[in-house]
């Protein structure tokens, strides 16, 4: 099966000052995750890559452009899984760390358990051989950016399923992940299982968004919120959208 990627960033009524930056985003997002595999990376570098880099946007609600807790402070959730293996990692409530990706992945590959919350994140860093960290910390009012360098950058999101499924929406993250993959059983093409799945989420919470890539490569990028930005790459062409009922494409450029 040839590299497949698809990205979103955020089912929600996306203004529209942020719009042009939301879609530049998950392009970009899309485009470094897929050249990733093109050159030999394995899908999880490619997830890992394209996570750090909405971390790294402030446009997206993770990372540098996370939401602030009740005092002022960036605190991040993140997990990552290899679905060949089924090696997990996760971290939570992180704070003072750019890519908590990076961290799940380093908690996936170095350590016996899969969870670590943000109270053992100290005593975790000092385990590793490479925990030396200089951090930069900038806090404003109500904004906050984060950088750490890490002197051995090589280390410095996603459930295992039969199909790849990332759910949209809070309150109903497993439901849609549920219907989708019975959906997708039952023989309907991805696009179709995506879409009567939010269908039915949105009848109980509202709307939300997924997206999705099967067994075979087939991807669905859908949504019943305002907006969502996202993005996708097959074949050398990237495929993209923020509205309902918008599709553009275009060939990739390397």
């Amino acid at each position: 099966m040839k590299p497949v990627i698809v990205v979103h960033g955020g089912a929600w009524a996306i203004p529209d000052d942020m719009a042009k930056a939301s879609v530049n985003g998950v392009k970009s997002t899309a485009t470094a995750g897929f050249l990733a595999m093109k050159r030999g990376g394995s899908a999880l570098d490619a997830v890992e890559l394209a996570v750090r880099a909405l971390e790294d946007n402030p446009t997206f609600d993770a990372g540098h452009g996370a939401v602030l807790n009740t005092n002022g402070e960036v605190e991040l959730d993140s997990i990552i899984m290899d679905g060949r293996t089924l090696a997990a990692g996760a971290v939570s409530s992180v704070k003072n760390i750019a890519n908590p990706v990076s961290l799940a992945r380093a908690v996936m590959e170095k350590v016996i358990f899969l969870f670590v919350q943000s109270f053992l994140i100290s005593s975790f860093l000092s385990q590793l051989n490479n925990a030396c960290w200089l951090r930069l910390l900038e806090e404003k009012e109500r904004w906050v950016q984060v950088w750490w360098v890490c002197r051995q950058p090589e280390w410095c999101s996603i459930l295992y399923l039969p199909w790849r499924v990332h759910p949209e929406s809070h309150p109903s993250q497993t439901l849609t992940l549920t219907l989708t993959l019975t959906h997708l059983e039952q023989g309907k093409r991805a696009p179709e299982a995506v879409e009567v799945s939010l269908r039915y989420m949105g009848d109980r919470v509202q709307g939300g968004g997924a997206i999705l890539v099967s067994r075979t490569g087939e991807w669905a990028a859908k949504f019943t919120t305002e907006r969502m930005a996202w993005a996708a790459v097959e074949r050398e062409v990237l495929w993209y959208g923020l509205n309902p009922k918008e599709e553009f494409k275009e060939t990739l450029r390397q």
